[in-house]
């Protein structure tokens, strides 16, 4: 998970402290087995697991294959299972598929679930990471091979190293340790849930949340899918946007025609796209579709001249949008333009191009509905198609936004335990990225207080060329984990 541009605030009341000799313990070990998580790390960075629909299956069932095994290797477990689940909505003609009886039936990308129930009236906690990655787009842009794990300085590159393999170590690592300390004597309660198809849309969670409830229930549910205040500060995500994608096809002709014989006269299908495309923000840039809300909400000061630094605009850009910026980015929607299915310049001829398509991303403010942002959008876009142009919209898919209640015992433990593995204190942020399944989790598990973690930081670039982990995040993460499982057996 990334597109993240964060707020913080002062972190709330922490736990008493954990015993020392046990933190020196969990220490020694996270530091004794550093080496050998990061040879896990990148064996997993090295298998090309994308889950998106074009690219091959194989190496998503390859990598799940892998997780199960590292998961075995904690000794936490009695069984470790790869499970798939069925896909929510049609099914599309080319699925991977399965026929029980007579329906067809589109299945998810694999998942690994491994369980460990609580004993002696000790919580029980899910670890939750997933183990798909994004396609690593132009190699031409990397500097080092998106699948051949890197090491330069501290930071080891390769798609998914940071986002989410490094989450699935860390929840590895932080069993190994665990158990290295309390062996079979480890009563609290362990739910493992490595996704397969986060970076796909969880198109398969739902299904498996509601066929998996018994096993996957907890009283704690850790996401380690977020990312860091920085490299030597660690956070605690509070607030998530939702998002709205989907598929913008605009027509205006039968068939392509000469521009010259035609132009002036014809509606080429680039002319309504612009305007219509256009017509999503005001002169300002921002939004300007009734009915997308915001969150009303403080937030500290940010100017925009350390935004601009941050956010790499080149020389003369300016950030657009009213309000505070980091208002703008945390409790305000934005609508995005992310592709665009044209002739390139490259192979571009004279004609009139027939049809033109687009891929819209809507980040929905917390406190609004997804599917509500959606319609809203898809109004202003059929109020506003020019020329009577022919207008589709496909491959919509959804996720709502979450705001985490911070003020349970869940999260006070975390405190302590981010504190004691960082050495410095949490901060709690907000995120204008999206992990929509969260309150796909909230809504199947209301009693379970949840906690948004993560190994990112602000260089990460995940999701772009040139991803990496940061390895002094990613060992800081692991002991805070260790820590927290740790203070968990310990509680009444």
């Amino acid at each position: 998970m990334t597109d993240t541009e964060k707020h913080a605030s002062a972190a709330g009341p922490q736990a008493p402290a954990t015993d020392p000799a046990l933190l020196d313990a969990l220490r020694e070990h996270v530091q004794g087995a550093l080496p050998a998580t990061i040879a896990d790390l990148s064996a997993l960075v090295r298998i090309p697991s994308v889950s998106w629909s074009a690219f091959d299956p194989a190496h998503v069932r390859r990598n799940a294959e892998a997780v199960a095994e590292l998961v075995r290797s904690t000794e936490v477990f009695d069984e470790v299972r790869i499970l798939r689940s069925a896909v929510e909505g049609d099914t599309p003609a080319d699925a991977d598929t399965v026929v029980p009886g007579e329906e067809t039936v589109e299945l998810g990308q694999p998942a690994v679930l491994a369980v460990r129930p609580a004993r002696n009236g000790k919580p029980t906690v899910m670890l939750y990471a997933h183990h798909d990655v994004q396609p690593q787009g132009d190699d031409a842009l990397w500097e080092t091979p998106p699948f051949e794990p890197t090491l330069r300085g501290d930071r080891l590159y390769g798609r998914g190293a940071s986002d989410d393999k490094a989450g699935v170590m860390t929840h590895v690592a932080a069993l190994r340790a665990v158990h290295a300390q309390f062996g079979d004597d480890l009563d609290v309660g362990i739910v493992l849930f490595i996704e397969g198809e986060e970076e796909f849309g969880s198109r398969s969670f739902r299904t498996f949340l509601r066929e998996q409830r018994e096993h996957l229930a907890a009283d704690v549910i850790v996401v380690a899918d977020s990312d860091n205040w920085s490299t030597e500060v660690p956070a605690i995500t509070v607030s998530l946007r939702g998002n709205t994608t989907f598929k913008l096809t605009v027509t205006t002709l039968e068939h392509a025609s000469h521009s010259g014989m035609y132009g002036g006269a014809a509606p080429d299908a680039m002319m309504p796209m612009v305007r219509l495309l256009a017509s999503l923000h005001d002169d300002d840039g921002a939004v300007a579709v009734a009915g997308l809300t915001a969150h009303d909400a403080p937030v500290p000061e940010r100017s925009e001249a350390d935004f601009a630094s941050e956010a790499a605009l080149v020389a003369g850009a300016r950030p657009v949008g009213n309000g505070p910026v980091l208002s703008r980015m945390w409790f305000q929607p934005s609508i995005t333009v992310t592709g665009l299915d044209v002739p390139s310049v490259a192979n571009a001829s004279n004609t009139l191009i027939p049809t033109v398509a687009a891929r819209v991303s809507v980040r929905v403010a917390p406190g609004q509905a997804a599917t509500d942002a959606f319609a809203a959008v898809e109004a202003h876009l059929r109020q506003h198609v020019p020329f009577g142009a022919r207008m589709e919209i496909t491959e919509v898919d959804a996720g709502d936004g979450f705001l985490v209640d911070a003020t349970g015992w869940a999260v006070q433990e975390a405190r302590t335990a981010m504190s004691e593995g960082w050495g410095a204190d949490p901060v709690e942020q907000g995120i204008g990225g999206s992990i929509p399944f969260v309150s796909d989790l909230a809504a199947e598990f209301p009693e379970a207080q949840i906690l948004v973690t993560g190994v990112e930081d602000p260089d990460t670039r995940a999701h772009s060329p040139n991803e990496s982990q940061h390895l002094g995040v990613l060992h800081r993460a692991i002991v805070s984990e260790a820590i927290l499982l740790a203070r968990l057996q310990g509680r009444a």
